[in-house]
């Protein structure tokens, strides 16, 4: 099926989400669709699958006008949509998953063996290995990612949107994903792949579409190299690599000693963990997701209640103390998760920037608050951190991404500091706010303060850190220079040690 998007303009208030975008998918065809966080891509598809109604434009099939009041319209005409926060009942089955909305019914009755013998059928025949009867919270992301394809394709679907599939998933996951897209490619599924990562563009991608602050501002193939396509992307050159000086260490002020985290059910999360951060260096914390990065931030943080060791910051022990009190030791904090730990969505972007730092100077005054310092600093913050909004009054959950990372940047450094933790900083970022975010963590480095950084991405790892630890099953690998080597770093992360 061939798909044609004629001029689609969509506003919100005065600010213009697409300009005049004009696109055309060809039948079995992989078309990319690459641009900054922000620059309009999802809304984009948000049009083409129903969710919004355009303005201005038309959206044609086989040559067709079509007229969407919905998903539904969408999903008839053929249209699948895998969103990037998925559409799933984490405590249903993959089977009641497929039902939803869709009921199949026999004399009145929910025919649940259909829906189990329609995700066997799709899931033998592009290798997806998925058991209808798993409950969907006990699978993996990459797996639930799956089971949405599944669901798209259950329902005819000719042309798939996958809208930055791979932001939540694992290296090995990602592979996966690009084996499949080559797949449902082969079949004759058209696919509109919505990402702004350049090697997987480059990977899998027919063509290329290049999208800037709604306006589509060029076509590109495969075959152009990566600092091309930045540079279409964000209309600058762009530095792929991270610029840093050596650093200058200072003392040792952060020191974790025997630390042990169990989670609900008893298991320990972290085993016996000890290391040290000095002033001036970034501590890489590398490893595969879930062992016990997460926790281990958790802990330092005061989030984990089931934890025995000890964890100091300038001679102070920091286990026992609540969340606030950390904060209040110095410690500036981006959790992985942006959108549940790091933002309130419902909130404005000027109310998001003091969190937990509104009932004091100077942005209160006595019971009430400093409107104006407020202002200011939400103000000043989105300016330097260039945060893409039409005001600071604007509700955080309404933007992009990396945006939102921004927003949680810009307020944890704009804090006193004494210690700096960020976890997995890019996840979900495009090169142009990567380039930015890197900047600023190594800025804090270099004005003496200690780094962690937990992150899967081994460029990242290797790019950033002065030291790497690596974690496998809540114990430390060793802690190694970044001039070892990927292959011996790829070991460590299975767990081998020599």
């Amino acid at each position: 099926m061939k798909l044609e998007l004629r001029g689609i303009t969509k506003r919100f208030g005065a600010f213009t989400a697409n300009d005049h975008i004009d696109l055309v998918v060809e039948p079995g065809e992989v078309h990319a669709l690459l641009g900054e966080n922000g620059a309009g891509k999802s809304t984009l598809m948000n049009v083409l699958y129903g969710l919004y109604q355009a303005d201005e434009g038309e959206i044609l099939l086989d040559d067709e006008p079509q007229h969407f009041s919905g998903p539904g319209d969408a999903m008839a005409a053929g249209i699948g949509m895998v969103h990037q926060h998925f559409m799933l009942v984490p405590v249903f089955t993959v089977a009641e998953n497929l039902m939803l909305g869709h009921e199949p019914a026999k004399f009145g009755i929910l025919n649940l063996d259909a829906a189990r013998a329609k995700v066997r059928e799709i899931s033998d025949r592009f290798g997806f290995d998925i058991d209808p009867d798993a409950l969907v919270e006990d699978l993996p992301v990459g797996a639930q990612q799956r089971v949405e394809i599944i669901k798209a394709l259950s329902r005819n679907a000719e042309i798939l949107v996958l809208d930055e599939p791979t932001a939540v998933l694992t290296p090995q996951e990602t592979d996966e994903l690009m084996a499949i897209m080559d797949e449902l490619r082969k079949a004759g599924t058209s696919i509109v792949f919505i990402t702004h990562k350049l090697r997987e563009v480059r990977e899998v991608a027919d063509r290329i579409t290049v999208i800037r602050r709604g306006k589509v501002v060029g076509t590109a193939l495969p075959t152009e190299s990566n600092e091309e396509l930045a540079a279409k992307m964000v209309g600058r050159a762009v530095d792929l690599s991270v610029d840093k000086a050596a650093p200058k260490i200072g003392e040792t002020t952060f020191e974790v000693e025997h630390l042990t985290v169990f989670d609900a059910q008893g298991a320990k999360q972290v085993d016996d963990l000890s290391f040290t951060v000095r002033e001036g260096e970034i501590l890489v914390i590398a490893g595969v997701q879930g062992n016990g990065q997460t926790e281990l931030t958790e802990a330092i943080l005061g989030l984990q209640p089931r934890t025995h060791g000890s964890i100091k910051l300038d001679g102070k022990e920091l286990i026992g103390r609540s969340v606030k009190q950390v904060l209040d030791t110095g410690v500036g904090f981006v959790p992985e998760d942006r959108t549940v730990d790091g933002l309130v969505g419902e909130f404005t972007i000027a109310e998001n920037m003091v969190l937990d730092r509104a009932d004091r100077k100077p942005f209160s005054k006595g019971l009430a608050l400093n409107f104006s310092e407020i202002t200011e600093f939400a103000n000043r913050s989105v300016e330097a951190f260039d945060v893409r909004t039409p005001t600071i009054e604007t509700p955080a959950g309404r933007l992009s991404g990396g945006n939102q990372q921004k927003i949680v940047l810009a307020r944890e450094l704009g804090r006193e500091l004494r210690m700096f933790i960020a976890s997995q900083p890019t996840r979900g970022l495009d090169v142009g706010s990567i380039e930015f975010v890197h900047e600023q963590i190594v800025k804090v480095r270099d004005s003496g303060i200690p780094v962690i950084i937990v992150s899967t991405e081994l460029d990242e790892v290797v790019d950033l850190a002065d030291r790497i630890m690596v974690m496998v099953k809540g114990k430390s690998m060793g802690i190694v220079e970044p001039t070892t080597s990927r292959e011996k770093l790829g070991q460590m992360m299975a767990g081998i040690t020599e």
